[in-house]
């Protein structure tokens, strides 16, 4: 069992790394709460949430279950959890569980950081991608115009990562959360990149990918650590997702995982480093990559008005000026403001290479 410290002015703590913890985690906890509500999802729910609810040993305990996928970060589903803790009579010493991928964690948290103005909640990640999500306290809903326009910074008490539970992801979930791996890797050092691109999906060893998830939990909890709300380096993480984000909310919730959409955002930065700052970056060794892990290359290239506009409406955009995040080279990025002008062309060019003749 491994445990990587994250200091937090609103509230520090602990990431939990190791194999069947999920069934101890009341060892995990350092105080009784007078009731636990575990959310999760339909898909994480039966594999899961019992042995959980077991592990807690003690009354009071309930389970909310809701559709998997992001189009369950909604309003809707966010006010329904609200009246369930009420009605199960949540009080301020109660705690909320998320135990699921990013969905959860986000969806899950956002409850807990407004319910009676803030309860305890805890990360009890599931997926791969979660690695990251689950890590510095940003928790949030969708809005249609957006994604994650409607949340706040809220730290976790502690995340418990249950390495088992990788076992059972299907491979559209393992490639999403390799190309927030993939992230990491391109803001800290060309020998983990090299480590990541070196490895096949389908064959990737189990103690490699658990190596490689605890050496992206420490570079995002060192970032986090140096920037907690996001207002200087914190802003390096959102590389890719620039566009990442807005292929999403175009083509709806659920139909790309986010992972999916935010490695076809890291072409596109690589891209736009190119021809915003000369810089010489291994474009063609990512694009390689991602076509023989089957990543989907899928954008509505007659959409390209409507993307930009998602763009504009990023939460790093000011002034309604368009701040992406960009590579002088690997372990070396900057936030660099792109003109609408440049950026339709750069992302037309791009669409025409890679989406239609890639």
């Amino acid at each position: 069992m491994k445990n990587i410290h994250v200091r937090s002015t609103i509230q520090s703590y602990d990431i939990v790394i190791g194999n069947h913890i999920r069934h101890h985690i009341k060892d995990q906890l350092d105080k009784n709460y007078s009731s636990i509500l575990i959310i999760t999802d339909s898909n994480v729910g039966k594999l899961y949430a019992q042995d959980i609810h077991d592990g807690l040993n003690q009354k009071n305990i309930f389970i909310e279950i809701v559709d998997a996928g992001e189009q369950s970060k909604n309003i809707e589903t966010f006010y329904n959890l609200h009246t369930k803790a009420i009605e199960y009579g949540l009080d301020r010493q109660s705690l909320i569980i998320a135990l699921g991928g990013g969905v959860i964690g986000d969806l899950a948290g956002f409850v807990a950081a407004t319910y009676m103005r803030g309860i305890d909640f805890i990360q009890v990640p599931t997926t791969l991608l979660a690695h990251d999500s689950s890590v510095g306290g940003k928790v949030a809903i969708n809005h249609d115009k957006g994604k994650n326009l409607i949340g706040s910074f809220y730290p976790p008490v502690l995340v418990l990562y249950d390495t088992d539970t990788l076992q059972t992801l299907p491979p559209k979930e393992i490639r999403s959360g390799y190309a927030e791996l993939i992230k990491e890797a391109m803001l800290s050092d060309s020998g983990l990149w090299n480590k990541l691109l070196s490895q096949h999906l389908d064959r990737i060893t189990p103690a490699d990918l658990e190596q490689f998830l605890e050496m992206g939990i420490k570079i995002k909890a060192e970032i986090v650590q140096q920037d907690e709300r996001e207002s200087g380096v914190r802003k390096f993480l959102n590389l890719g997702h620039t566009l990442g984000h807005a292929i999403e909310a175009d083509l709806g919730y659920g139909v790309l995982t986010h992972g999916e959409a935010v490695a076809i955002g890291l072409l596109f930065a690589f891209y736009v480093s190119e021809q915003e700052l000369q810089a010489v970056l291994p474009i063609q060794e990512l694009r390689d990559w991602l076509k023989r892990n089957e990543y989907p290359f899928l954008v509505n290239t007659d959409r390209i008005d409507e993307l930009i506009d998602l763009m504009k409406r990023d939460k790093k955009t000011e002034h309604n000026q368009i701040q992406m995040v960009l590579l002088n080279k690997i372990g070396d990025p900057v936030t660099h403001i792109v003109e609408e002008n440049k950026l339709k062309n750069y992302l037309t060019s791009f669409v025409e290479r890679e989406i239609i003749n890639g």
